[in-house]
């Protein structure tokens, strides 16, 4: 599992834009920048959908004050999922990024199984990342929410 400390590893994260699907590399789309990268084991999910994404939206003006550059929501579900899911809890202000293969997730070291529910998803975290490197690695353990909500992150920051 990745550390604090430790650069992100490369892949690539898909977004759904106006224009079309959009790959992102994610060294290029972290370096020179301090974000926020939070993951959640499946979109429209009751935790993800009731307090985790909605916190981040709630607060990013907030965070934003703090330095924060870009905060961003990764799930292993495609890019047209994310998009929609985003416009429904109106994540204007997130960047929403389907990680479908689970391949970004499995190079963290923080994906799960969840056998017949969904299969490979990731664990629930949160982390701060500056120039691409992990400087608060928040994971939760399974069934919990507290320590990568938004609230905790922008005590942290």
């Amino acid at each position: 599992m990745i550390e604090q400390g430790q650069h992100l590893p490369s892949g690539t994260l898909s977004e759904l834009t106006n224009d079309g699907m959009k790959n992102h590399d994610v060294t290029e789309l972290f370096a020179h920048k301090k974000v926020i990268l939070f993951a959640v084991p499946g979109a429209f999910t009751p935790t993800c959908s009731e307090a985790h994404l909605p916190g981040y939206v709630v607060l990013a003006d907030q965070l934003k004050a703090k330095g924060v550059d870009l905060i961003a929501c990764v799930s292993v579900n495609d890019a047209f999922v994310m998009q929609a899911w985003g416009e429904a809890q109106n994540a204007s202000e997130i960047l929403m990024l389907g990680d479908g293969d689970a391949s970004f997730t499995k190079a963290l070291g923080l994906e799960m199984d969840t056998a017949g529910f969904g299969g490979v998803r990731s664990q629930r975290y949160a982390m701060i990342i500056d120039n691409g490197v992990v400087t608060t690695l928040n994971v939760e353990p399974p069934k919990s929410f507290e320590i990568s909500s938004a609230e905790t992150i922008l005590a942290q920051l």
